[in-house]
């Protein structure tokens, strides 16, 4: 079984003359919860598009599951078992949750190019949507129209999208940003109970969030690696209390 799901080497992203990643290593192991913090402009989602395959690096490997995906396209990168959510819903507001779901879990089948049957005819599919939207307590809310969803649950259905192929890596792109505190608090609830062989990647700008849900956390800070290390090694470490989570005067 492969101890490691996720390998940087040297990864750098340069826009003209801007550094958004700086010569990056990183080693996140199969079923590891993994955090990036970092102040605004760190480069944490650059680096999530590097690793998605939507932007090329400059310099630099990209490793999934020991394999070289460096100049792999990204729907081949979610072939292998990666999936992520946005910053920003991505998300059909005129279809129901239901027809939500369905769409994302036909999207890795062979399905998708058959145009002479309809959707309803895939049981199997159905079979796939009933079970992750009852896990994540949306089931009777499945005829609802996304737009008339409150953003916690609109949510909560990125990540059923998400999860619907069960990936090997999931990266969480400030998954509570917007949501109150009682959101938050049911949705952190909802990340834990998920597959703990599963790797998960994220970032994520509330700190309590995120010393709550993750293992070991790197810090970036204009795209280059501060620290990394346990969650109880990064509160500790004086240089991040300086930049980012600030001092005691």
């Amino acid at each position: 079984m492969d101890t490691r799901c996720l390998v940087l080497e040297e990864l750098t992203k340069e826009f003209g003359g801007l550094v958004a990643v700086d010569h990056l290593n990183l080693e996140v192991g199969a079923g590891e919860r993994h955090g990036i913090i970092g102040p605004n402009g760190a480069g944490k989602t650059t680096l999530f598009n590097l690793i998605c395959g939507e932007l090329t690096p400059s310099e630099g490997e990209v490793v999934l599951f020991d394999k070289d995906v460096t100049r792999l396209a990204t729907h081949k990168r979610i072939a292998l078992g990666i999936s992520r959510t946005f910053q920003i819903n991505n998300l059909f507001p005129k279809l129901t949750v239901r027809q939500n779901v369905l769409l994302a879990a036909q999207g890795l089948e062979r399905t998708k190019y058959v145009m002479y049957r309809p959707l309803s005819s895939y049981n199997y599919l159905h079979d796939k949507t009933k079970s992750i939207l009852e896990e994540f307590d949306l089931w009777q809310k499945r005829d609802i129209l996304v737009k008339n969803l409150s953003y916690g649950d609109q949510r909560q259905i990125e990540i059923c999208l998400a999860l619907i192929e069960n990936p090997r890596l999931l990266l969480l792109d400030e998954p509570t940003a917007g949501l109150s505190r009682a959101e938050t608090l049911s949705f952190t609830s909802t990340l834990k109970k998920l597959n703990s062989e599963m790797t998960i990647l994220l970032i994520e700008h509330d700190m309590d969030v995120a010393f709550d849900l993750v293992d070991n956390i790197t810090v970036l800070q204009m795209g280059a690696l501060v620290a990394s290390g346990s969650t109880e090694e990064i509160k500790a470490n004086q240089k991040v209390q300086e930049i980012y989570l600030g001092t005691d005067k």
